[in-house]
């Protein structure tokens, strides 16, 4: 067959894979399935439900596999996780950032390291159950919103290149997550009725301190909560337990409510402040990186998100002298809670033009 219709499929064991590897069989690509192991479960503490390396999930993928018809295998990944992905997640918590580890692992591990077993594989193209689209025009490869924008992951995808995309099928783009369902149920796929996950794949519970204090094997030092005059008003017991935005979980008596504004590593102490503070205009963003292209020169005006379920909003960009330099954000209106590890990525319309992390502010 010729190599242009040959599919690595990645497959989480869930039912957006499941989905995106029988519209690639229908379309009559020649498609082999497979399930990145990435960590293991001891690792995150137990083997639970809804984490991707899971013997459950990699059973459900094999299932379905075999009721396409398809070739099905398990790819060992662990110390390329580790150094790609668990490793800088844990140095941004301890830098009190909040990261968003699902970038690094799209950009590193699916459409990079994956990308070369498909080579290996004579596959041409990487396809993901990722709800995104991406379109060729005049010589350039664009990455674009999906269709149904309750789902959009486009967000999470900014850091590939023009290359990895040349490369890379998203067939559930077009796709509503309704329409997904009813796909999977058609084909009665073990999948189709399975939840999807809400957490980050290696910290199931959602208990990120506990992770990392696990994987670094120590505790991290207490410290003050002060106000936002110094004075302190309590206690924190690790500043990865911490992030901007906050407001349960402080053990802080007080009058009126109090969110946290600020995680100063320096002096070892979380700042909490009122609601009016955690709002800003300006954005400083490092690593930025643009899709298409040469970026252009000066200031451009599109729209910016600061988290993945941030709502993009209209801003003035300063775009940096070359890719993985400084980039400014001044947003038209101030914006709530922006957070340093997150990312801010700009939109032209449909079209994501590029993103980078959001520094310290």
């Amino acid at each position: 067959m010729d190599k242009k219709k040959t599919a690595l499929i990645a497959m989480s064991g869930g039912v957006d894979s499941s989905v995106a590897a029988e519209l690639m069989s229908e379309k009559g690509f020649s498609c082999i399935g497979c399930t990145m192991r990435l960590y293991e479960n001891d690792m995150i503490g137990e083997d639970l439900f809804g984490t991707c390396c899971s013997k459950k999930d990699t059973d459900d993928a094999r299932a379905v596999t075999e009721k396409i018809g398809i070739p099905y295998h398990i790819f060992h990944y662990e110390k390329e996780f580790i150094d790609n992905v668990i490793e800088p997640f844990v140095c941004s918590y301890e830098r009190g950032e909040t990261p968003n580890p699902c970038i690094r692992c799209n950009k590193y591990l699916k459409f990079d390291i994956l990308y070369k077993k498909a080579k290996e594989l004579d596959c041409e193209y990487i396809v993901t159950g990722h709800y995104a689209r991406i379109e060729e025009k005049d010589g350039h490869f664009y990455l674009k919103k999906a269709v149904d924008d309750t789902k959009d992951q486009s967000y999470v995808l900014y850091d590939l290149t023009e290359e990895q995309l040349s490369h890379t099928m998203f067939p559930l783009g077009e796709f509503k997550k309704t329409q997904a369902r009813e796909i999977a149920e058609k084909n009665e796929f073990v999948t189709s009725h399975k939840s999807d996950s809400q957490d980050i794949c290696f910290v199931p519970d959602g208990d990120y301190a506990s992770m990392i204090k696990r994987y670094r094997g120590k505790e991290y030092p207490d410290g003050d909560i002060v106000d936002k005059n110094g004075n302190v008003i309590g206690h924190h017991y690790g500043l990865i337990n911490y992030t901007i935005g906050q407001r349960r979980g402080l053990g802080v008596p007080a009058d009126k409510r109090l969110y946290v504004t600020e995680i100063d590593t320096e002096k070892n102490r979380v700042v909490l402040s009122d609601n009016e503070d955690l709002f800003k205009r300006e954005v400083t963003v490092r690593d930025f990186h643009w899709i298409t292209g040469e970026m252009p020169k000066g200031d451009i005006r599109c729209s910016a998100k600061i988290r993945y379920k941030h709502k993009e909003q209209p801003a003035t960009v300063t775009l940096p002298e070359k890719e993985g330099g400084i980039c400014k954000i001044l947003f038209d209106e101030p914006q709530r809670a922006i957070t340093a590890g997150q990312s801010a990525v700009l939109y032209d319309g449909d079209i994501v033009l590029g993103g980078g992390i959001i520094c310290k502010q």
